[in-house]
């Protein structure tokens, strides 16, 4: 597959009587992209504000993190199978509306929600203080079950997303990068054939009650391990619809900006040969564990693999599936790399991962996620610090008088992020 993507860099936000991108600003007329978020009779109230790079401010609770993107040429369309038809994308030319995202907030759906501070202590350990925001803040009717609030949301945000990303279409990139993947018989001929071959197994969050990833539509815990080809993450096929943990969500903007799978395409011809990406699934029964690492390993022999690129997301039981994932492709004779956080407890002194093996002795670390942090009072919040106390992360009496809050980096989106898409490692 071959896949140009054309970066439009925006450089701030302003609301407006029209929707453009004008001198690498967005301009936003939030009535207009306000009309089909509620159209949806599950939500009663929704308005955007915005946040820049720099300013005091607090959005929480968060929900998820997308950037705009537009199909201008070649099959399918961004988010096939939730938004655009169902087509295999990954081919052909994407714009991106680079430094900017559409972050969904708002009374809180499940405990693990997230905050982004814009300055501060905190916005050291997010990627997203970098970005301009457009937030979109909704409230759902009343007696609205969690689930249904979830998907209205996610709906909003994507729906939001790719309004925006329209805006791009016609526009001349200020960068544009190719990104190509051989087919396996490509891989075998010379100068690849003399480098190691080397697969990503991206496991992706699925088990349910609010812990869900839809991969071209379909809730990922009703599928088995598969081949997809890396660059179709970058349109949209993989999309967040989970709660997990703030600090190692996998939000949409995560997917679309993997930087394992482009960490592995920059070196790929030149210290590699990779060949291709397997995902797989979190479950929670021991069958579904072990069916879906059998059939990682499997495929990992199908591709002839001599090394292996492991990431998870979440914690806890999730430990389980990385490690039955890591020990069946050691036994295969791939050698494997995993990527991880940890919950070492607040002193780091306690077991970090709730499974182990001597076999998994490759580890990239995101951070110890029990770690305590102390982050500022904001002069403006986006959203309700209602749930502070409550989300992942946080206790009774994190959120102090002086609008401070005690917590752990957890409720920080994207603070230990398992894709590696953070600031924080170990040596």
């Amino acid at each position: 597959m071959k896949l140009e993507l054309g970066y439009i860099d925006i450089k701030g936000i302003r609301f407006g009587d029209h929707n453009a991108v004008e001198d690498h600003v967005l301009v936003v007329n939030p009535e207009e992209l306000l009309e089909p978020v509620l159209a949806d009779p599950l939500i009663k109230t929704a308005h955007f504000e915005i946040a820049n790079p720099g300013e005091s401010i607090r959005i929480t609770p968060v929900k998820d993190v997308i950037e705009p993107r537009v199909k201008v040429e070649g099959p399918g369309g961004i988010f096939p199978g939730v938004i655009s038809k169902v087509h295999t994308v990954g081919s052909g030319k994407t714009h991106v509306l680079r430094g900017m995202a559409v972050v969904t907030a708002g009374p809180i759906v499940g405990f693990q929600e997230g905050i982004i501070d814009m300055t501060g202590v905190g916005a050291e350990y997010t990627p997203f203080s970098k970005l301009h925001n457009l937030v979109l803040v909704m409230e759902a009717v009343e007696g609205t079950g969690q689930h249904e609030y979830e998907k209205a949301a996610r709906m909003a945000g994507l729906t939001t997303a790719v309004a925006i990303g329209e805006l791009a279409r016609d526009l001349t990139p200020d960068e544009s990068v190719v990104y190509e993947t051989p087919t396996i018989a490509e891989g075998y001929q010379e100068p690849l054939s003399n480098l190691p071959r080397v697969g990503y197994v991206m496991m992706l969050q699925s088990q349910g009650l609010l812990h869900d990833t839809y991969v071209y539509g379909v809730d990922a815990k009703r599928t088995i391990s598969t081949l997809i080809g890396a660059t179709e993450l970058m349109d949209g096929a993989i999309i967040s619809g989970n709660c997990v943990s703030a600090c190692d969500k996998n939000t949409t903007y995560h997917h679309l900006n993997n930087p394992v799978i482009r960490d592995l395409l920059e070196a790929h011809g030149k210290t590699l040969n990779f060949v291709g990406v397997i995902i797989t699934n979190e479950n929670v029964y021991l069958a579904d564990k072990i069916r879906s690492s059998d059939w990682t390993a499997k495929l990992a022999k199908f591709l002839s693999l001599d090394g292996a690129i492991v990431s998870q997301e979440g914690f806890g039981n999730p430990d389980t599936d990385l490690i039955m994932n890591c020990t069946k492709l050691e036994n295969n004779g791939v050698k494997t790399v995993i990527i991880t956080d940890e919950y070492a407890g607040a002193d780091g002194k306690s077991q970090p991962l709730a499974d182990a093996d001597d076999l998994a002795d490759a580890v990239v670390t995101a951070g110890n996620a029990n770690e305590m942090i102390v982050l500022p009072p904001m002069e403006r919040v986006i959203g309700t610090l209602n749930f502070v106390n409550k989300i992942a992360g946080g206790h009774d009496g994190s959120l102090r008088e002086d609008g401070s809050i005690e917590t752990e980096l957890q409720a920080i989106m994207g603070s230990t992020n398992e894709l590696g898409f953070n600031r924080l490692s170990a040596r």
